[in-house]
């Protein structure tokens, strides 16, 4: 994994609720202040990679379950957006 790949997983599994709302503005992305806290609780302190297909399957799968299958759709383009 090189550099780059590494600091955006980094960001992204140390991810706050306030960051999650800036970057789905700057991406043009809806979602509420209380999906971002709980789409920042998955994500937090874990060791993810969305980078990988599976564990970015994994992920959006926590985030259907905890919000919904709207919000884990939003939280993709987000990642794509990133990658």
């Amino acid at each position: 994994m090189n550099i780059i790949q590494t600091l955006i997983n980094k960001k992204v599994n140390s991810i706050t609720p306030k960051d999650l709302l800036k970057l789905s503005q700057q991406y043009q992305v809806y979602i509420t202040p209380d999906q971002a806290n709980k789409v920042a609780a998955i994500l937090n302190g874990k060791n993810y990679n969305i980078y990988d297909a599976e564990h970015k399957k994994q992920i959006l799968s926590q985030i259907a379950n905890v919000t919904s299958k709207a919000t884990a759709q939003q939280i993709d383009i987000i990642f794509q957006k990133l990658t």
